[in-house]
């Protein structure tokens, strides 16, 4: 090793006042003196594009906000190819150099498990279609530098330049422990920035750091961390690898350990691609050679490498030898208690998910206002037609269809940021993890689900935050049973209208019995539904809950204002479109083919009336009846009507008629869509909501051709069973989609909701019909 200064690369450094409380920043390992002359080429080369910087680190080290902070608001978000896996780039230029800033997933080894997993690796190693990167930043925490240093050891081993960013440093400044920064820079071979995002201390030296390593840095020669005989094996394989047509890229060190070391991971996968199958059965005879040795896979890495941080930490790092309990070690012993914790957390959520409900319904309100207006304006510039009713039924409530949910989705997402930033959300999730374990899941589970009592589109971009693919499948697909907000509407208009006023024991309302009934249902099926995916299409060992519990603090403004941002404009542009494109889809199959002419002179002829003359409401009152009949009559006609009539035999088992299936489909855009269907069918007008009494009456004396009723007690039931296990709406199939980066888990989400409502709005029919 060559020990240097920063300042030897970079003169502005050298202009800092010495070393004090948080002092780690100017120092680092560069290029020893003879290897500098060799750069200058590569270094010109780099001018000519822009700089690539990945950023990687645990899970609650900060990576996010520093990330925020150093790209500021020029970020783009995406998928990478094929996989679920989010991609932030962020565009920044820095000392007249432009850099593409990479956040990674937040993840605590490189052991690449699956697709997902495997993105990081490619990112790093510029494999899988992916450019290598100039730089690696690893952030570790300060506080606990012992365990992060686990997946700084993995990443020395990729062979890039890597600077290492320890933040959080006030846990450093505050006395709580003392790092020799200068020390632990010239044993790791690397550059050693400490920073403190969330305060944005420390940024101007951490971009100085990794200018100079982009520039001039070169791969850190990391001593191995494995044993000679698991070393002989890796060279070994890479042998067979290359005589079997393995890419010389690909049989490096890094890659040529991590084939051997984990098992049925995605890099063993794609060498086998690449070579011969007989791959598995190579490395399973390499394993076995290595057991024989005392060199047991997997467990061997993990005790290696904390062998080797344990005596680089004891070197370096200096802990008081009787340190005080931190305030939020203090703090925990009330947050994270076995009972008293879990009535605070349960308080922390209900308040989260009531403050989402009273904040959002008047702004959404004031949205639904806003386009009502814009509605009224267009209606009173252009003639009853077609085309106005694209305007106003179709564009402009399609915006309303995206724009309604934007309310609630800022409204979750600040909470969640704020509760993030300051420390409390890793807590919840360990706090619950114990109760989501008994269905498969972690603890990290259990807001998205709770959030999609309101809306299950916010509740499924929730599930950003769950690290494993698997828990975050099942619960992105046992999220929409969750009883959303939406259904409300729909489970009081029946509730209201069918089930007698009556109370149970002389004091329990029987109504309202029934409304807790129907919206627990789809939290009580979500129970075996997860088990049976978490045993079926998601089979796997549980995955360890590996939980970091950063210190409290106090949430920076601009980390929880970045984050809010993101998540709403990523909604409005991706799943947005989407949700707009269909809403007018419905429409146009609600409108056409049918003959509207009739339905359009009447709305002329209402328009013409003069409000002075006496006998204009009169007039108005009669041609509004013969315009809902009109309404309806054009309905039927459509091919929304003609859907609900072919659908008849299957809903017919359901107690159903025509019109209730027909009202099914046409509220796929907004389940509470139904009532306003249903209002149009029975000639009353779009405009009844669930608490009108006409409504009510039209239902209740609507009859069957052989005079019986079609509105019954099991039937009423029966319809707000399957509201409360079907798929929700468009919209969160929309969202769904884009956060598994796949229209097949929609399809299937659809299909395993529809078929789960089906069975149960029949089973409650036939045993209800049959009790009379």
């Amino acid at each position: 090793m060559h020990p240097a200064l920063l300042s030897s690369l970079c003169p502005s450094a050298c202009r800092r006042k010495a070393p004090s409380d948080r002092d780690c920043s100017a120092v680092s390992t560069s290029l020893p003196p003879s290897a500098r002359p060799a750069c200058a080429a590569s270094a010109a080369d780099k001018q000519a594009r822009p700089l690539r910087v990945a950023l990687i680190g645990n899970p609650n080290t900060g990576k996010s906000t520093l990330f925020n902070a150093l790209a500021g608001l020029r970020v783009r978000t995406g998928n990478y190819p094929g996989v679920t896996v989010e991609e932030r780039v962020g565009q920044v230029k820095w000392e007249g150099h432009s850099i593409e800033l990479i956040d990674l997933p937040g993840t605590y080894s490189l052991s690449a498990r699956s697709p997902d997993e495997m993105v990081a690796v490619d990112v790093l190693t510029g494999h899988g279609g992916q450019p290598e990167p100039d730089v690696i930043v690893c952030i570790c925490n300060a506080g606990a530098l012992e365990r992060h240093l686990f997946l700084v050891s993995q990443v020395l081993e990729i062979g890039r330049p890597v600077v290492l960013c320890l933040n959080m440093w006030d846990a450093v400044r505050k006395g709580r422990l003392t790092i020799d920064c200068g020390l632990l820079s010239q044993r790791l071979g690397v550059p050693v920035v400490s920073t403190e995002a969330h305060r944005r201390a420390g940024l101007e030296e951490l971009r100085a750091a990794i200018v100079t390593a982009a520039m001039h840095g070169q791969p850190p020669k990391a001593p191995a961390a494995m044993p000679d005989v698991f070393e002989a094996e890796v060279r070994q394989l890479r042998e067979w690898l290359l005589k079997n047509g393995c890419p010389k890229d690909l049989a490096g060190d890094f890659l040529m350990r991590r084939a051997l070391l984990d098992e049925g991971g995605s890099v063993v996968a794609r060498l086998r691609m690449l070579t011969s199958p007989e791959l598995k059965t190579v490395i399973t005879e390499a394993r076995a050679r290595l057991r024989e040795q005392g060199c047991v896979i997997p467990g061997v890495e993990a005790a290696e490498r904390y062998k080797a941080i344990s005596e680089l930490t004891a070197e370096v790092v200096r802990v008081p030898e009787n340190p005080t309990r931190t305030p939020s070690e203090r703090l925990d012993m009330l947050l994270t208690h076995r009972v008293l914790g879990l009535l605070i957390c349960a308080a922390v959520m209900l308040a989260v998910f009531a403050s989402i409900y009273w904040i959002s319904a008047p702004l959404s309100d004031g949205v639904e206002a806003v386009l009502a207006s814009v509605s009224d304006v267009v209606t009173s510039w252009m003639s009853p037609g077609p085309f106005r009713s694209l305007m106003v039924d179709g564009v402009i409530a399609g915006v309303g269809s995206v724009l309604v949910f934007l309310p609630q989705i800022a409204i979750l997402f600040l909470f969640i940021a704020i509760l993030e930033d300051c420390g409390y959300m890793a807590r919840a999730a360990f706090l619950m993890d114990r109760v989501m374990a008994l269905i498969g899941l972690s603890g990290r589970s259990f807001l998205p689900l709770m959030s999609s009592f309101a809306c299950a589109v916010p509740g499924i971009m929730a599930t950003r935050s769950i690290e494993n693919r698997r828990d975050r499948f099942v619960t992105i697909l046992v999220a929409p049973l969750m009883s959303c907000s939406a259904r409300l509407p729909v489970y009081v208009l029946l509730t209201y209208a069918f089930v007698p006023d009556q109370t149970l024991a002389g004091w329990l309302p029987l109504r309202g019995l029934v409304l807790l009934a129907i919206s627990s249902l789809g939290l009580i099926v979500a129970i075996p539904v997860a088990c049976i995916l978490r045993n079926t299409a998601f089979r796997g060992d549980p995955s360890p809950f590996l939980l970091e519990l950063p210190d409290y603090r106090m949430p920076s403004l601009q980390v929880v204002v970045h984050r809010v941002f993101d998540s709403s404009k990523a909604f409005v542009l991706r799943a947005g479109t989407l949700i707009f494109a269909t809403t007018v889809v419905i429409w146009a199959a609600g409108s056409f083919p049918g003959a509207q002419d009739e339905r359009y002179e009447l709305m002329s002829q209402i328009e013409q009336l003069d409000p002075a003359d006496p006998e204009s409401e009169l007039r108005a009152a009669e041609l509004g009846d013969r315009l809902n009949a009109a309404n309806a009559r054009l309905l039927e006609q459509s091919l929304l009507g003609r859907v609900g009539h072919a659908i008849e035999p299957v809903v017919k088992p359901l107690g159903w008629d025509w019109k209730i299936g027909m009202g099914v489909v046409a509220s796929f855009p907004a389940r509470e869509v139904i009532i306003a269907t249903l209002g149009t069918i029975y000639s009353l007008g779009g405009e009844v909501d669930e608490t009108s009494s006409g409504l009510r009456g039209a239902m209740k004396s609507a009859r069957w051709p052989d005079g019986k009723r079609v509105y019954t007690i099991p039937v009423a039931v029966s319809i707000m069973v399957f509201f409360a296990l079907c798929a929700q709406c468009v919209s969160t199939l929309v969202v769904m989609r884009r956060e598994t980066n796949s229209w097949r888990w929609p399809a299937f989400s659809f299909v395993y909701m529809t078929l789960l409502a089906w069975i149960g709005a029949f089973v409650t029919y036939q045993i209800g019909s049959r009790l009379g």
